[in-house]
């Protein structure tokens, strides 16, 4: 069901859209938690270390498809709420022509070069065999990924969350299935557990399109609709490819870390994986007011409802502060049982590990939530700059961090860097969020002043 996010209280048709995707993010997670269970648990350690050797140059692609296709759909979501149907059919197809071209070009790119790229980023001998068997199949089914988080990000853009709920829940379910079996009975190892999301997706995008085709007819394409316009994919690109370039930008961070986990050995790296599951599980509620964030700027700003821009933004902040609290007390509290269900018994080492990421990067989740709401309320507002800016802040603070932190601190230096980076990349979103606020009042205030007018007297 489709919802118009430019009436009511903002407050609560936020915390309403993000619901679902909280839902939907923690169900993404706890898969998450079990596919790492399961692969270290059956497999080893060392096949759950290989496949978490792989997480810098994953988030390098996959973060890529991900912040792009999130921009393909703001078009979308402004389209929606202006109330036109043409454009916001023409905005669908713009993003699903950038989806086809990113998903040739990466893949043709990534599949071949997997090993040698996780050669380069000192992966250690005994994980580079797996590592490479995950990557590879990992990468050769990035259009899936893309056709499935495009197609969520289109239905989210007419303000309707609970379908890619329900979506993305059975995807997952089917995901966890598929690795029990897969990884399980018929032993197709690391493979196995990247094939597994792979299938999971294609079907899943399958019965979006079904659901689309019987229940949304604002989505409903008509053959003139594929003659796009310049424009209009312009305005697509415009959007998504600095959205897709500024998660490149953070994952080459990312990377360097994964460059200096890598020489701290096989346990360390088994220690960030499992821990950095349980992170992301932790932030999933403040991820989702994020999301939630784009998508009900977008719609206003097509609206041009400014005022209530700055309104949504503002109370968003409060509840994303709120609930960093509240998460990062149950992470320290919890987390290292959480790890310990991973590895088994006999890797205390491992569980200690994760313990120090969760004392330092626990307390400073509010400092996430807020660069999560500011950098999507920009990006709602089709403002790319300020939070590419944030994200070489985020990519110079986070390699800092590898550089200079992890040689002499060992781990503490690793669980260092996400905290550093967030800090980093909160400044200039902070500035720039500062600056476009005093324009939002202005605009607000030339509105009102435009209704208060007399009509003029027609002849």
């Amino acid at each position: 069901m489709t919802t118009n996010l430019t009436s009511g209280p903002p407050a609560r048709l936020i915390a309403s859209f993000a619901l679902p995707l909280l839902v939907g993010s923690v169900v993404q997670q706890l898969y998450s938690l079990v596919d790492a269970a399961v692969v270290g648990r059956i497999l080893g350690v060392d096949a759950l270390a290989a496949v978490g050797s792989t997480g810098g140059l994953a988030f390098l692609l996959i973060g890529f498809t991900l912040g792009a296709t999130s921009g393909f759909a703001i078009p979308v979501a402004r389209a929606f709420g202006a109330g036109d149907g043409r454009a916001l059919r023409q905005a669908v197809v713009a993003g699903t022509l950038a989806c086809v071209g990113i998903a040739a070009v990466l893949t043709a790119a990534s599949v071949p070069t997997a090993r040698a790229m996780l050669t380069a980023l000192n992966t250690p001998d005994e994980l580079l065999d797996d590592a490479t068997t995950f990557a590879a199949v990992q990468f050769a089914g990035l259009a899936a990924m893309l056709a499935f988080n495009y197609l969520c990000g289109v239905i989210r853009a007419l303000g309707d969350s609970r379908t890619p709920l329900i979506l993305l829940v059975g995807s997952c379910v089917l995901n966890a299935g598929l690795v029990l079996l897969l990884v399980g009975p018929l032993h197709t190892g690391v493979a196995g557990a990247a094939g597994a999301t792979i299938i999971a997706q294609v079907l899943a995008t399958f019965v979006g399109l079904w659901v689309i085709a019987r229940r949304m007819p604002d989505l409903h394409l008509r053959r003139t609709d594929w003659s796009v316009s310049g424009p209009a994919l312009r305005e697509t690109l415009h959007i998504g490819l600095p959205m897709g370039f500024q998660m490149s930008i953070i994952a080459i961070g990312a990377l360097a870390l994964q460059y200096a986990i890598n020489g701290l050995g096989s346990q360390s790296v088994a220690a960030f994986t499992a821990a950095m599951r349980v992170d992301q599980l932790a932030i999933a509620p403040l991820a989702a007011l994020g999301v939630a964030m784009a998508t009900f700027v977008a719609q206003n700003r097509g609206a041009l409802a400014w005022g209530r821009i700055r309104r949504g933004t503002a109370q968003t902040t409060a509840m994303s502060v709120g609930a960093a609290v509240v998460v990062g007390a149950v992470t320290i509290i919890a987390g290292p049982t959480l790890v310990e269900s991973f590895v088994g018994p006999g890797h205390e080492d491992v569980v200690e590990l994760a313990r120090t990421y969760f004392w330092i990067n626990g307390p400073l989740y509010s400092v996430v939530g807020m660069l999560f709401v500011l950098r999507n309320a920009l990006q709602g507002l089709g403002l790319t700059a300020w939070p590419t800016i944030a994200g070489v802040f985020e990519l110079v603070a986070r390699t800092a961090a590898a550089l200079l932190l992890v040689g002499p601190l060992g781990f503490v230096g690793v669980s260092m860097a996400a905290p550093l980076a967030w800090i980093g990349a909160l400044l200039p979103l902070v500035v720039a969020w500062r600056w476009r606020r005093r324009r939002l009042l202005e605009d607000e205030s030339i509105a009102l002043l435009e209704e208060s007018l007399p009509e003029p007297a027609t002849t």
